[in-house]
């Protein structure tokens, strides 16, 4: 009775806690939402631009394309990404939209084949469209065959992934195999969605990059970043020129994106149409898009104030120019430099309440000690070797899905942050200098994690019940880590007393 009374006092003045350092040490969050393909990219900003403004909190929501076109429609969020452009219908319910190239992406071809367990299955992008269409139903069919007369080809059906929700990713996709096979065209087209004439679907690039490690003889479309992080294999495509099968890498990628700048339109312009997709040159890797920031020229209809707006302009500006050297370390492509400045110059145009924020600068505070290994969660991305581990994609769910959602959730995660990189740097340089303590830490977490994952599955709808899960989630974890050993450390020694009575 005594533990469980000290628990409870114990987690009261923990939360207390850290809701007064939160208070104290937050003043502005910024809100975005949409494309999956950049999140680790703009989760890894998140971080960066935090250590140089700790005023500063990104809550960056990974919905897809289709849903961050839909907040920055309905004026919910600061800013959208989205992997294509708006349309012109959608430009006609926000016509004071800017287009704000963040990045250069590009998707791939996974596969899952347990007789071809490296990388380098040469597809044309006819055969892509005909798996995608149902026409290709096995591995080892002659039309793949044909370009792989060395590879040991399975007689096993094609069990085909694709994006559930709305994307870019798929609006990327489907333009490329709309751009290569008149059939395609003909009968499904292009867009963030599209009639599926065949596959399984999964939520976002992480659903789809996790059915396809798992599921032997599949295939799916997965972003670059996605497929390298996971390790997937993935497929050499034919080039636009027809000459030569390229691999997706960095090069390939910058190579299709060179000489785009010249043509691009304005940034308050329409990008509809606009494609660096299926690109010539003999490196261009042919399935490659830019991503894009999408935010209102008129700000005052999606931020608080004329602070919260500068700030929202002040954090793009940074991602488009100091940000871009950041892209490289996640497998992104850097925009080029007239790419950048159509950005800039489009940021010259937002305004609040009609007056401009194009002389407004960020005010500079003291910098937090470096903790962007692992973009925020950096003893479990050390202990599972990822920043797209599923685990780690939970607890960045949980922390925007439920915990920034409310006033209570925020606070304690600010303050969570303040003691967390004091000492969790430290913990994930360990583990990956040392693997078995690695595997230890990693045993370890797994009792929280599952604890956890209870907030994926439950309605919160007021601060009352975030309070109360969260408290109720401590007091297990104080059970389980303290309470239970020493029970069971108590009971041993009991034991070991009685048996030596008799």
């Amino acid at each position: 009775m005594k533990v469980f009374k000290a628990a409870v006092v114990f987690a009261i003045l923990f939360g207390a806690m850290l809701s007064q350092t939160a208070i104290a040490q937050s003043e502005f969050t910024i809100t975005g939402a949409g494309a999956t393909f950049p999140f680790p990219l703009i989760d890894l900003w998140r971080v960066k631009y935090n250590q140089e403004h700790p005023n500063i909190t990104l809550n960056y929501q990974s919905i897809g394309s289709g849903g961050g076109v839909k907040q920055h429609i309905e004026n919910t969020v600061n800013f959208a990404a989205s992997d294509a452009p708006l349309t012109t219908n959608e430009m006609n319910l926000v016509p004071d939209s800017l287009h704000i190239p963040m990045t250069i992406g590009g998707v791939t071809v996974s596969y899952n084949i347990p007789e071809v367990p490296s990388s380098g299955l040469r597809l044309t992008g006819e055969n892509v469209a005909d798996i995608y269409l149902g026409k290709i139903k096995k591995w080892n069919d002659p039309a793949i065959r044909e370009n792989n007369p060395d590879l040991n080809l399975p007689d096993r059906d094609i069990l085909v992934a694709r994006r559930s929700d709305g994307s870019g990713t798929t609006h990327v996709f489907t333009e490329y195999l709309h751009l290569v096979s008149q059939e395609w065209d003909q009968k499904v087209g292009f867009g963030k969605s599209v009639p599926w004439p065949v596959g399984v679907g999964a939520a976002g690039n992480e659903g789809v990059a996790a059915t396809v490690r798992t599921t032997p003889y599949s295939v799916g479309y997965v972003e670059l970043a996605y497929a390298f992080q996971n390790k997937m294999t993935y497929a050499y495509i034919l080039n636009g020129d027809g000459t030569a099968f390229v691999e997706p890498t960095l090069d390939t990628l910058s190579a299709a994106a060179a000489g785009a700048a010249p043509s691009l339109p304005a940034a308050h312009e329409n990008w509809e149409g606009i494609t660096i997709n299926n690109a010539p040159g003999p490196n261009s890797y042919p399935i490659t898009s830019f991503s894009y920031f999408l935010i209102h020229q008129n700000m005052d209809v999606s931020t608080k104030s004329k602070e919260h707006a500068a700030e929202t302009v002040n954090f793009i500006r940074w991602t488009i120019t100091n940000g871009q050297k950041h892209s490289p370390e996640l497998l992104y492509v850097p925009i080029p430099s007239e790419v950048t400045e159509i950005g800039l110059r489009g940021l010259e145009r937002v305004t609040y309440n009609g007056q401009s924020l194009s002389e407004t600068q960020p005010t500079i505070h003291e910098a937090k000690p470096d903790s962007s290994q692992g973009g925020g969660c950096l003893i479990a991305t050390a202990a599972y070797g990822s920043e797209l581990a599923p685990q780690v994609q939970m607890l960045r769910e949980i922390r925007d899905g439920v915990l920034l959602n409310t006033k209570s959730g925020t606070h304690f995660m600010s303050g969570f942050n303040v003691l967390y990189y004091t000492f969790s740097p430290a913990v994930a340089d360990l583990e990956r200098d040392q693997p078995v303590f690695k595997e230890f830490v990693k045993i370890a977490i797994t009792p929280m994690l599952l604890t956890l994952s209870v907030l994926n599955y439950v309605d919160i709808d007021s601060e009352q019940e975030m309070l109360g899960y969260g408290i109720g989630i401590i007091l297990l974890n104080l059970g389980i880590y303290f309470v239970a050993p020493t029970t069971l450390i108590i009971a041993r020694k009991s034991f070991a007393t009685r048996k030596k009575r008799f």
